[in-house]
């Protein structure tokens, strides 16, 4: 792919789509059908950078997979909640799901495992997982940055468990990473949240996949307390469903084009995947929504009628504030995003990324606290601007849709997009060539 790819407006357009497999549910799911008692087969799997790293990780730590990318499918002989191999070495990228999960997992193990990724992973932080695993009876070290990447487990090949209780947390994923190796500890485990959970509906997703595989969590209803008893996970096969995150960028362009239509394909009211719910919030703004068991359509408004600004809380799906401050442009108004300081943490302080971007295009943009505020510029112009995306995927792909509406736009780096959409910039011409008839 070249350094740069320009975004020319397209018109209003009738499409229905399949993205691919859900990055989130494809690394939770190849990990607890590995922790299963015997044979597994994941369809659906998203190949991408991220899970690539996964895969080649699993391999690493002798797991037997048999792997069938154009089928998207893989094959998994899980061993019970032991880790085969004596010992790895895993470079990780900068695939923070695949990191978080495996340093629990690794605690499994017998023998030294390190975990390691490139610089910005080294600038994540991984304490809030750390200290939790020492915690239950690990011996793991962050061999340069106490509380940052690379880690050194050293492992007896079980984990004794117990209670924690955790303050809240910068990311969910350290729930989901304990939550997954729970069963496969001596004592199982509990945990008491001393506040609410960053992301939970990403928490709710690790427990109902854990449930498909035959451990289920006792969980108080004011959602403060889990237990999960030492248990074995069954073997089952799975079929991953499309990734929510990667087709908001689509419904967004319907939203930000008049009269425009998409319909995503294998994703509705029963999806696993609390960033399903971005459809409620393009329809808040005034487009039409038809949310059905297993699809989802939007439509955007007619010519003579905006999207309008929300003030809304997203801490419950950050990974889809990227998005909605691009559809923000298009608002009648100022748009508020609320409680998303985690994106400081992730592939690049998103915060800051936004603001540069944005005020390239002439919007004003404030943040203040762990909030963003963004405006249109007056009468709604937009300027060009080549956009950079600071190795973030998800940069490239909401900018992109900026592109589809204002004339100008450059995405610099299109090829972060491999981090989870190889296809991305295919989709959207799938777009373009869906006029409206």
């Amino acid at each position: 792919m070249t350094d740069s790819v320009a975004i020319h407006p397209i018109h209003p357009f009738r499409a229905s789509l399949t993205p691919p497999g859900s990055k989130s549910l494809t690394n939770r799911a190849l990990l607890l059908a590995a922790l299963t008692e015997g044979e597994c087969t994941l369809t659906g799997v998203l190949f991408a950078d991220d899970s690539r790293r996964m895969l080649e990780a699993m391999q690493a730590l002798g797991f037997k997979l048999d792997i069938n990318e154009p089928a998207r499918m893989v094959r998994i002989t899980g061993q019970g909640g032991a880790i085969p191999s004596k010992g790895a070495s895993l470079n990780l990228g900068n695939a923070g799901t695949a990191f978080r999960f495996l340093a629990a997992a690794c605690c499994l193990g017998e023998g030294t495992f390190t975990l390691d990724g490139i610089a910005r992973m080294r600038q994540r932080p991984i304490g809030q997982l750390v200290e939790p695993l020492r915690q239950l009876g690990a011996d793991i070290h962050c061999t340069m940055n106490e509380g940052f990447p690379p880690l050194e487990v050293h492992g007896t090949g079980t984990l004794r468990g117990g209670e924690l209780t955790m303050p809240p947390t910068l990311s969910s994923q350290y729930i989901s990473a304990l939550l997954q190796i729970a069963p496969c500890c001596d004592e199982g485990l509990t945990l008491k949240f001393d506040g609410p959970i960053t992301s939970r509906p990403y928490v709710e997703m690790t427990l109902r996949l854990m449930r498909y595989f035959g451990v289920a969590a006792e969980v108080d209803p004011a959602f403060t307390r889990i237990r999960i008893e030492k248990s074995t996970y069954h073997n089952a096969d799975y079929a991953i469903e499309p990734d929510a995150s990667n087709a908001s960028y689509f419904l967004a362009a319907a939203a930000i084009l008049p009269n425009a239509r998409c319909t995503i394909e294998g994703l509705g009211k029963q999806s696993l995947q609390g960033d399903v719910g971005f459809a409620d919030v393009l329809h808040m703004m005034g487009a039409d929504l038809v949310f059905g068991s297993d699809f989802l359509t939007i439509i955007g408004p007619p010519a003579n009628k905006k999207l309008r600004a929300l003030d809304i809380d997203l801490n419950r799906m950050p990974d889809m504030a990227q998005t909605l401050a691009a559809v923000a442009l298009f608002a009648e108004g100022t748009t508020t995003i609320r409680n998303v300081g985690n994106l400081r943490v992730k592939e690049t302080d998103r915060l800051d990324a936004l603001r540069i971007e944005l005020t390239k295009l002439g919007a004003t943009v404030e943040i203040e606290g762990d909030d963003i505020a963004i405006t249109p510029p007056e009468g709604g112009k937009l300027k060009s601007a080549a956009i950079d995306t600071y190795d973030d995927h998800r940069m490239a792909m909401s900018f992109a849709i900026i592109g589809l509406r204002s004339e100008g736009v450059t995405i610099n780096d299109p090829a972060c997009v491999n981090k989870t959409f190889p296809e991305y910039f295919e989709y959207l011409q799938r777009l373009r060539q869906s006029p409206m008839s």
